[in-house]
Order: C-alpha cells, then structure tokens, then sequence
C-alpha cells in the first residue's frame, strides 16, 4: 500500500497534464499511428558551407581541438582525423543498429551500453571548432567539415538509427548548425544542402515536442530553440513551413520560461550544468533574434533570464570557472566558443550577462569573451557587483560568503522532480578548492548499483538514516514522497559570520535539521537528527588528499575537520568513495563517515 501511495502522489506531483502527453506519445508511438512515424526524407547533399565572405570579427580565436583528437563529453579523448563511425560506442567499440527506424530501436541495450556515447559525436561540437579555423582562413578546415557533414548525413538517412530517436539531440544538432552559419557568415545565403538539413530536422522535432513539453526539463527548451532559429531562418529563405515551426518555437520559449524558471531564477532540473545548458540554448535565441531583427520576446521571458543569469552567478567561482558538482550532469555543453575546459562556466556566464543585463560578469579580460567576440557583441561594459550571501527560496538553495570561502546547503523545495538525493547536502569551496563535494552523475545507462549511488544520499554529504535513501526509487530517473522543507532560516548577515539553516522530515517519520555558520577561516555545521532509525550516518566527502583521523580530528596538514557528538551510540572513521566530475569518468575520493543512533546532536568544524 505505501508502494502505491508513493507512486500515486509523486505522479500527480508531476502534473495531470504532463503525464498525460507522455503517456499519449508512448501509447501512439506504441500502436505505430504516431505523425512522427510516417515521416520521409531525402538525405541532404553537400556541399553544406562555402568560404565566409567577410573577415572574421577582430581578436577572434578558434578551439584548437577536433584535429587529430576529439573530446567526448569535455574530457574523454577519441581520435578524430577522419569522421568517426556515427552508430559506435567508442568506449566499448559496440556498435548499434543503423538500418532500422529509430522508433523501433530500444533506449537502454546492455549490448551498446550507454547510448549517449553514440550520440555524442551527433551533437556537432566538431563543427563548431572546425567552423571557427574555417571562418579565420583555413580551407582546409572547410573541406573537412563539410566532408564531416556529408558524411553524417549519408550514414544517417532520415529517419534511421539511434541519432534520430532524441528530438533534443536533433535540437542540438540544429542549433550548432545555425550557430556554424553565424560564424562563417552565411545565414541569409545558406547552401541548399544545409537548408535541406535543418528542415529534415525541424520535421522530427516538431510532431514529438508534446513529449518534450511533458517531461518538465531541458528537452522541452532545446527543442523550442531549435524550432524558432530554425523555423525563422527557413522563412528567410521563403519555406513556408518554416514560419509555422518559428511560431511554435516562439511560444514554447515563452511558455517554458515561465512554467520551468522560479521567479528567483532556480531552473526545475535543479542542476548547474542542466541550468548552464538551459541559459546557453536563450542566449543562442537571443544572439540570432537580435541580428536579424525578429521582434523581442516578451518582458517576462526576460525577466525570468535575467533571474537565471543572477542564479548562475552566484554558483561560478570566478577564479577558475567551476561550481558545485550539483544535479544531475549530462555531460552537455551547447555553443562552445572558447578552449576553456568543460567545467570551466564562465563563458556562459558572461554571454547571458551581457545579454540580459548588459553587464560583465567576470570584469577581467580572457577567453571568456571570446563568446562575445565571435558574436560581435561589445566586450566592454560595467561588471556585475560581487556577489553575495543569498536564499534561493524556490528552488531550495542557501549561499553563504564570508571573505574568501562560499558555502551551499540544499533544501527541499521540490515543485519539480529530483533527480538526485541530496538534501541538505553542503558544497564548501575556498579560494577555488572544493572541499566538501558533490558525487556527481557518472552516466545514466550505469549499473542498477552505480546508478543508486551516484544518484543516493551516499554521494552527498548529508545524513542518511539506516541503509535506505532519503526518498523511495521508484525508477532509474524517478523518486517518489518528495519531502517538505521545515524550520528554514534564511540568510542572516552579521559582520563575524553568515548564517543559514533548514529540516526536512522524511517518508519514514525520521527529521533532519542542519544549521551552517560560515565565519573567517571556519564553518560550522550542527546536525540534530530524531526518528526511528536504529542508526544514521554523516558523510562528509572530501578531496584526494593525504587525510589523517586522529582523536575526533581529521586533518591533511592544511584543513581540518573537528567532530563533536552527543548520541547514545558514536563511531567515526574514513572511507573511500566515488565522484565523476565528468560523464563516464569516475574516481576515488575520501569520505570521512560518523555513525550514530538517534537521536543525535553532532558538530562538524572545518577550518581551512
């Protein structure tokens, strides 16, 4: 009965409406009268870019990568002087079906494993870095992408194979496309073969953008992106449909901007890099509106983009571009102009600063503009005011500053799904270090138990009351009785010390309050923990370091973690763990773990 009542109530958490167009596409799809299914086309012919006829923007650099090495998922390294076999896995070398439609074709095979390694090289991030050398004079680099191009469309016929079944991942495929033809300089003259591909594209996309609308997320954003840029450009061009697909791009922007951003900025997928990908996919809207003279979205899309950008600034470390590990992570990064590495967010950040506030976000000069640059955006502006302490309400998130140190405490204020079960979780970060991290995703095709852990309050650094998760699975995406946030104390801002805290109580009657004070050189975090468990734990995970325990102190001859508890029952000692900063890259950090039975008072310092 609890099983069915989980079930039920996180269902209708979700939204009658949502499960409604989910469950509409899956049952159409199923019986094979879905629109989607009927489709038909012809494979698009190079030559796809010609020459840029004008000069590049002054002080503009292209990505030196995808030439003799490629990066999968900003770090994995394949080779890639020829185009690579689209349909492989190139971290097991399986290889899936091509030949068939890609509506027949599974989500999940053991035999291909996870299938965003496929789609990877799909997603066109090559083009965008050959696009650039091309447009700075290389014709070699012009040859070879529309080599590149032809070949993916010949080994990709529409509407075949895996690389068809996402209609995000075709979204991203025409974003990058048009992002290609802004940089070489070719929108308002575009060659047929390139016409011909975006259309074949906006074709797949548009039938299935209910089931994008009803999960609630990023797939929902890219695809209405890519139905706006791609549907105004066809229009130019004279394509009747293509006025018809910019018309619902347009109002899915609109409506999506309303429905999934808070008013305090807070993105539903409650993830840093899914609100980087988001944000990325506005500015792309944004930047091609404005060249080419569309009308202005409405005043409340920007407002919701000028709350996102804040969100986003307050989650960037300026010195080195990362930011916590939080949310699930995907691996996706959209318009990548800059060298920077993949965790670096500053790029993005000083686009959608620039854009919706006319401000720069990092106030010194570096590759960062480059965004800028190549969108022939002025790089001078006045800087954004540091940032400061501040409650994200709606979206659950504390950020507390004092000197050179930031702290985050994540609550419960779920108005949509999580994806991971981190509650209460702190992130500590000091002159760029992250002391006390995130587990991250790794990939969401792993095992049933690397999927539980990656995902479970295990890689979190919060409690975990008996052996169970801070939520009932109900699904490889899906938990169920989201709690409620209790007892929230926002910000308060003294001259000595930042202060915040928050509860929950979770489906099993057990509560959890934390309290951060963050001061110089220290943080102090306060767990009380009641219920029936017969025993919770404390997990603080912590970086690769020489880490030494010792009478209740944990030190690596530069930090130092202090332990305090009253319980009736106390062990404490390190562990291994796992964290993947990257998709599909895992590896071995410490965790230092306290064991108590409830109830429980226990006193956490850490100096640095």
């Amino acid at each position: 009965m609890s099983s069915v009542f989980s079930r039920l109530s996180t269902y209708w958490a979700l939204g009658i409406p949502n499960l409604a167009r989910v469950g509409a596409y899956r049952l159409a799809v199923r019986a094979g009268v879905h629109p989607v299914q009927r489709l038909k086309g012809a494979v698009a012919q190079g030559p796809f870019f010609k020459p840029r006829p004008s000069a590049a923007p002054m002080h503009a650099i292209a990505r030196d990568d995808w030439k003799a090495f490629g990066p999968w998922f900003g770090t994995h390294s394949f080779p890639a002087e020829s185009p690579p076999d689209w349909h492989v896995n190139p971290f097991s070398g399986s290889r899936a079906d091509s030949g068939r439609n890609w509506f027949e074709l599974g989500d999940f095979d053991s035999k291909i494993g996870d299938i965003k390694t496929i789609w990877e090289a799909s997603r066109f991030d090559w083009l965008i870095a050959m696009a650039q050398r091309a447009a700075l004079g290389d014709q070699e680099e012009l040859d070879r992408l529309n080599r590149w191009l032809a070949d993916w469309s010949s080994n990709n016929p529409p509407y075949k194979g895996v690389n068809w079944k996402c209609g995000q991942e075709a979204s991203i495929r025409v974003m990058h496309l048009a992002l290609a033809a802004l940089i070489l300089d070719q929108v308002c003259d575009a060659q047929i073969g390139l016409l011909t591909l975006v259309k074949t594209h906006l074709a797949r996309i548009a039938p299935t953008i209910g089931y994008a609308i009803g999960q609630q997320n990023n797939h929902g954003t890219s695809e209405a992106v890519a139905m706006y840029i791609g549907g105004s450009w066809l229009s130019a061009v004279g394509d009747a449909a293509g006025e018809l697909w910019a018309r619902l791009g347009r109002k899915w922007l609109e409506e999506r901007a309303r429905s999934l951003i808070a008013t305090d900025g807070t993105f539903s997928q409650y993830s840093l890099n899914y609100h980087r990908l988001m944000l990325d996919t506005y500015s792309l809207a944004e930047c091609w509106r404005s060249q080419f003279a569309l009308a202005e979205f409405s005043p409340k899309l920007y407002t919701k983009m000028i709350a996102a950008t804040r969100w986003l600034y307050q989650l960037v470390d300026r010195g080195t571009g990362d930011g916590p590990n939080m949310g699930a992570n995907d691996g996706a990064r959209l318009i990548a102009l800059t060298a920077t590495d993949y965790r670096d967010f500053r790029p993005s950040l000083q686009l959608a600063a620039k854009l919706f506030l006319n401000r720069r976000a990092i106030a010194e000069s570096g590759s960062w503009d480059q965004q800028l640059i190549w969108f022939g955006l002025p790089v001078e502006g006045p800087p954004l005011p540091a940032p400061e302490s501040v409650t994200f309400d709606d979206g659950g998130l504390h950020v507390l500053r004092h000197a050179s140190a930031v702290a985050y405490l994540r609550y419960p204020r779920f108005s949509f799904r999580p994806s991971q079960s981190d509650i209460l979780h702190v992130d500590l970060w000091h002159r760029g270090v992250n002391l006390l991290r995130d587990g991250g995703s790794y990939s969401y095709a792993a095992s049933v138990e690397e999927t539980a852990y990656f995902s479970g309050v295990a890689s979190h650094n919060t409690v975990q009351f008996g052996s169970r998760d801070q939520m009932p699975r109900l699904g490889r995406f899906l938990f169920g009785r989201w709690p409620k946030a209790l007892d929230v104390d926002r910000v308060a801002i003294s001259p000595e010390k930042v202060r915040a805290g928050a509860g929950y109580r979770d489906h099993n009657g057990c509560r959890h309050f934390r309290s951060l004070d963050l001061q110089s050189g220290i943080l102090h975090c306060h767990d009380i923990l009641y219920g029936n468990a017969e025993q919770a734990v404390v997990r603080w995970r912590l970086p690769p370091r020489d880490w030494k325990l010792k009478n209740n102190t944990l030190t690596d001859g530069k930090y130092r973690l202090e332990f305090s508890v009253e319980s009736e029952f106390f062990e404490l000692y390190i562990n291994r763990g796992l964290e993947s900063r990257y998709y599909m890259s895992k590896s071995i950090v410490f965790s230092v773990e306290i064991h108590v039975k409830t109830p429980a008072s226990i006193h956490t310092i850490v100096r640095f």
